[in-house]
């Protein structure tokens, strides 16, 4: 049974960095794009980022583009977002997600189908 499963989260000032990890196992998923996504509370579920398997074509929502970097290292199972310049509105659980099919859309959450349990983040002013 495939499972992603996050880490990395926790209290940052606004200004800070964190760097969330997500790793896969009983699979992989080299040959899929993988995500991120994030959910505040009252909020739906948004798009962060994305990566497809050949690790440099990336997505990213407008609000953290430029601040964020997505990576991964399929001989880790592993993708990575990397959060600079943290702002309040960047305070969410974020999802690590993953899929095995082919398709050309990446930005909504019914384009993944493996999601991780989410991992805090909270950024103080």
């Amino acid at each position: 049974q495939a499972q992603l499963v996050e880490s990395g989260g926790g209290l940052v000032q606004a200004g800070g960095s964190l760097r969330l990890s997500c790793t896969a196992s009983g699979r992989t998923f080299s040959s899929y794009p993988m995500g991120w996504f994030r959910q505040a509370p009252g909020k739906e579920r948004e798009f962060v980022a994305a990566i497809k398997s050949n690790g440099w074509s990336t997505f990213y929502a407008q609000s953290v583009k430029g601040r964020f970097t997505i990576s991964r290292d399929d001989a880790k199972n592993t993708v990575y977002l990397q959060m600079n310049s943290l702002k309040p509105e960047d305070a969410a659980i974020y999802y690590c997600a993953a899929r095995d099919y082919y398709s050309g859309s990446y930005s909504s959450v019914r384009d993944f189908n493996f999601w991780g349990q989410g991992t805090q983040v909270t950024v103080s002013s």
